[in-house]
């Protein structure tokens, strides 16, 4: 006898739930106990996001979820995975999923932003061959290439620079990339910045 994995026997459960909540939503005499409760599914969704569950991922897109739904704060799937380090999941998001991968949280991070923020270089190589403006900006004014010199991520810088990003932009506040370099007493990536 063959045993069901977790994954798949959650996957199920997900996509059941999704199946009778839809029926039910079209059923208004029923009462509020037999509801389908959406802010579980919702929490379970982004669960499997943060750990990088394609295939509850997937369940849920088969159900007709849409891949750029995101949460109270602007979060997505590819945000969180991203974030996360979920290079797989990354990567199914945005060749499987037909993820949005300029989509920006409520501060106007993306999903490579906040990969850079962490570290995750396997999801940021990822990210930045999406098909994205590589100089989109947040809130402040930052681009990616900021993020990635606030945070002395020198293997990323050299990845944006090959894509084509802009090194001489300037956030809200008129910070230069050097100028965020020297913020953060790092002076020889601002060197290494001047020479580019």
């Amino acid at each position: 006898m063959k045993l069901i994995n977790h994954s798949m026997l959650k996957s199920w459960f997900i996509l059941t739930l999704l199946t009778l909540s839809s029926l039910t939503s079209a059923q208004s005499s029923l009462t509020s106990e037999q509801k389908i409760d959406t802010d579980r599914l919702q929490t379970l969704y982004f669960d499997a996001a943060r750990q990088g569950d394609v295939m509850t991922l997937g369940a849920y897109y088969a159900a007709g979820l849409s891949p750029n739904v995101a949460d109270k704060k602007g979060y997505t799937a590819l945000i969180l995975t991203a974030y996360h380090g979920q290079t797989d999941a990354v990567e199914y998001l945005l060749n499987q999923a037909g993820t949005n991968a300029c989509q920006e949280d409520a501060s106007g991070n993306t999903a490579l932003m906040g990969a850079i923020f962490k570290g995750n270089f396997g999801a940021i190589k990822a990210l930045i061959s999406a098909d994205c403006d590589i100089d989109q900006t947040n809130a402040n004014g930052q681009t990616a290439a900021m993020f990635a010199t606030l945070f002395n991520r020198t293997e990323t810088i050299d990845a944006l620079t090959n894509a084509g990003a802009d090194l001489s932009a300037k956030d809200s506040s008129g910070n230069s990339l050097i100028d965020i370099a020297l913020s953060q007493g790092n002076y020889a990536l601002a060197e290494e910045l001047a020479k580019k």
